[in-house]
């Protein structure tokens, strides 16, 4: 794993020696992804095209409607996958509902919203990922323990209805790590209640593309080793996985990323840091440069059928719906059914050329992957959607669950990816060029 050397300096071995351990390491009880929260210039708008593209029904909102003067969210949901879109109110309207409430009875649903960080977000970032919530046991402890572990706090655990808290700490740029815990005993997360202040949507339109889960929440940064050590320091969360440039990277460009996990490996952050001295600038420094900052580059999105997901997917890519990077070549597929036959079908390794999936395996598992263009104005944040299969397992009541991060994070397909993003950059970077002689 990541080591320091004499001289106190950060050091990744590499893939090839890096070797997998799970001390079991959490300094406080961490259950499972919560949400994700989007700031936004629109929420309506943005929550409207993310549950198109996605197969997401909106399923509870906090409005002006529900009495929120401050802010408008709107929540989509698939499966266990909660994604929250935020915009603020005028700041008149705001201002005036301040003046009338108690200290303790903002009509804001989250709490912690504040309009001036967000416009400051805003600004820098576009669409982009404000917080990445968990839930834990307590989030009062969890919130306690990280900042005696050196985190720098962002927001004080808030008592919600007396039913449930959250906590903020600053994770990087400007992305917080959004703690919620339930008060109620034996309250399942699986329950229908979001947080107190939102109100059900009754289901307008069926949607569902087979969606089921936060996988992993990929954050770019611009030096790996102190954000590392931040984040393995107040979590406790264990070295998961390690990539250098060697190992992902092309001739171009490339990175080096680091896997953190909690215990049983079902919240998983990634982190990258972009490499120098390439022919090419690295795509994380090209996101750094774009997002002003560290931020969050990409959620992956877990399917039950990535298949049919797919299929959904790209048959509303050119009306409001999420556009692909371009899929490899044919030759990438003929040396699919040298590697992976023993998993897929004839049938299945078809399907994949079809639609563009990569596919790659680990000493456990296979992973089935493909990756939108960058979802927003700016080439920044983008989804990942994926497929794990393998790697079953029965908990202590006999249960069935898959271990997390079965099959990897796709090692064998960084080079495609990087090479389809270089593509990309390049019939940007000629645009500018035509435009600029023009001029």
């Amino acid at each position: 794993m990541g080591t320091e050397n004499a001289t106190g300096e950060f050091k990744l071995v590499g893939f090839s020696k890096f070797v997998r351990t799970n001390p079991k390491s959490d300094r406080f009880g961490v259950r499972r992804f919560h949400h994700v929260e989007f700031w936004c210039g629109d929420a309506t708008n943005t929550a409207r095209r993310f549950s198109w593209g996605l197969g997401m029904p909106l399923v509870a909102k906090s409005d002006l409607s529900t009495g929120n003067q401050i802010h408008a969210s709107y929540l989509l949901r698939s499966g266990d996958l909660r994604f929250l879109f935020t915009a603020p109110y005028s700041p008149s309207i705001a201002a005036t509902a301040a003046a009338n409430q108690t200290p303790n009875s903002s009509s804001a649903a989250i709490p912690t919203f504040d309009r001036d960080a967000f416009l400051s977000f805003s600004a820098a970032h576009g669409l982009a990922v404000r917080a990445i919530a968990i839930e834990v046991d307590d989030a009062e402890l969890a919130y306690a323990t990280s900042v005696a572990h050196g985190a720098k706090p962002s927001s004080p655990p808030i008592f919600l209805e007396n039913r449930v808290v959250i906590a903020e700490i600053h994770l990087y740029g400007d992305v917080v790590l959004r703690y919620v815990s339930h008060k109620t005993p034996n309250f399942s997360s699986s329950d229908d209640e979001f947080l107190p202040g939102f109100e059900p949507v009754p289901e307008s339109f069926p949607l569902d593309f087979g969606i089921r889960r936060l996988d992993h929440a990929v954050g770019n940064v611009p030096e790996l080793g102190p954000a590392v050590s931040y984040v393995k320091g107040f979590t406790g969360f264990h070295e998961f996985a390690e990539f250098t440039a060697e190992d992902v990277g092309t001739s171009e460009s490339g990175l080096n990323s680091v896997v953190l996990a909690n215990n049983d490996d079902s919240v998983l952050i990634p982190m990258n840091e972009p490499v120098y001295g390439t022919k090419r600038k690295s795509q994380i420094q090209t996101y750094l440069e774009h997002n002003e900052g560290a931020g969050v580059q990409h959620l992956a999105l877990t399917s039950e059928d990535i298949f049919r997901t797919l299929r959904e997917m790209r048959r509303r890519s050119g009306i409001g719906g999420f556009e692909f990077m371009p899929s490899p070549p044919p030759t990438y597929y003929k040396n699919l059914r040298n590697r992976a036959a023993d998993v897929l079908t004839e049938e299945q390794m078809k399907e994949c050329e079809d639609l563009g999936i990569l596919v790659d395996k680990d000493d456990q598992g296979t992973l089935l992957q493909i990756f939108t263009k960058p979802i927003g104005d700016r080439p920044t944040i983008f989804i990942e959607i994926i497929q794990r299969v393998g790697c079953m397992m029965k908990d202590e009541e006999g249960r069935s669950y898959q271990k997390g991060g079965c099959g990897g994070f796709g090692k064998g397909n960084f080079s495609e990816l990087f090479k389809s993003i270089e593509e990309y950059e390049k019939t940007l970077e000629a645009k500018q060029t035509v435009d600029s002689a023009t001029v």
